[in-house]
């Protein structure tokens, strides 16, 4: 996906004075998202005692615990994958290791924050930004993201309604009919992303934008890598779910993936609530707070601990080299 701006790849001419205000506008978004995550991480954490959090992960046997940040981890690893396709779809690709520093610390914090192109996009635009990469390409890597989540939630979304429309009746209230419809038009979805790769190569003009799709094998990727992450984070779930009581990876999943198609046609933000709902519909009498905590803590809590800790040491490695660019520089001009 492209977006043609007056320098193809580059950011729109500022002013001198414009230059320097929007430096500070995404430097201030930036430490607005981090600071934000922090506090959600504290307040999240300030709700358990410390006996809670110790007892509820003594209580989960350790092949669950590692099974769960197992697929974590293969969900992050999806999500690096996002990047490293975006890039190369709108030409800029980057060294694999830069993308997965980039990818992992901006998702860590956006997936707490919620509104996660916003969040993260910010995050994202401070690194891109260093790395050579315009406002205009950004966006496209940003919306190219917020593209694969959609595809891949509506595939593997699209199969669960169609595989298990009896548990979607259950779960989304709708008849059977109307969950297989449903399910249909989701399936619908990665189709024609495919069929607009493959045959419409021109791009589409939305006012000032305008729209290329990638090429076929690329959306392909996209759409695969969608639906991996999506059956990773399900699996994370799954896992911790199965240390209080026992159930199928096939029943976590469908319920997850249905849960969340139900809150992004509802516009619920941020998904709020689909966690909890999956696990009550699941265990119904059972002491939720485990499952929750353990899903929590190493999908969310863990990733963002850490994902803030590599934030602050990348940003003291970019100050220390600016500063001793900068040092370099001020020598030159005075040996010359």
């Amino acid at each position: 996906m492209q977006h043609d701006v007056a320098a193809e790849g580059r950011e729109p001419r500022r002013g001198g004075a414009a230059r320097p205000l929007w430096r500070r506008w995404q430097t201030w978004a930036v430490l607005a998202a981090v600071t934000l995550a922090g506090v959600l991480l504290y307040r999240t954490l300030s709700r358990y005692s410390m006996e809670e959090l110790v007892a509820s992960v003594a209580a989960v046997p350790m092949a669950r615990l590692l099974g769960a940040a197992g697929f974590a981890a293969a969900s992050y690893l999806c999500l690096t994958g996002f990047d490293f396709l975006a890039l190369r779809s709108v030409g800029r690709p980057l060294p694999y290791p830069r993308v997965a520093l980039a990818s992992f610390i901006s998702l860590s914090i956006g997936h707490n924050i919620g509104v996660a192109f916003l969040s993260s996009g910010a995050v994202r635009y401070r690194f891109y930004s260093r790395w050579g990469l315009g406002a205009a390409d950004i966006a496209k890597v940003i919306l190219f993201c917020g593209v694969t989540v959609g595809v891949g939630l509506a595939t593997l979304g699209g199969i669960a309604l169609l595989l298990r429309p009896g548990l979607a009746q259950d779960v989304t209230g709708l008849g059977r009919s109307l969950a297989f419809a449903v399910g249909i038009g989701c399936i619908c979805v990665p189709l024609a992303y495919l069929g607009l790769a493959a045959f419409v190569r021109r791009p589409v003009g939305i006012g000032r934008w305008r729209l290329a799709p990638p090429r076929p094998l690329l959306a392909l990727a996209q759409i695969a890598v969608g639906a991996a992450n999506f059956a990773c984070v399900a699996g994370c779930l799954h896992q911790a779910i199965s240390a209080v009581v026992e159930t199928g990876y096939l029943e976590v999943a469908a319920v997850y993936v249905i849960a969340n198609v139900t809150a992004l046609i509802s516009h619920v933000p941020g998904g709020l609530g689909v966690i909890e709902s999956v696990v009550a519909f699941l265990m119904p009498r059972a002491d939720l707070i485990g499952a929750l905590l353990v899903f929590r803590f190493v999908y969310f809590l863990a990733p963002l601990t850490l994902g803030l800790t590599l934030f602050g040491a990348t940003e003291l490695v970019f100050r220390a080299k600016a500063s001793g660019a900068t040092a370099a520089g001020e020598r030159g001009r005075r040996e010359s």
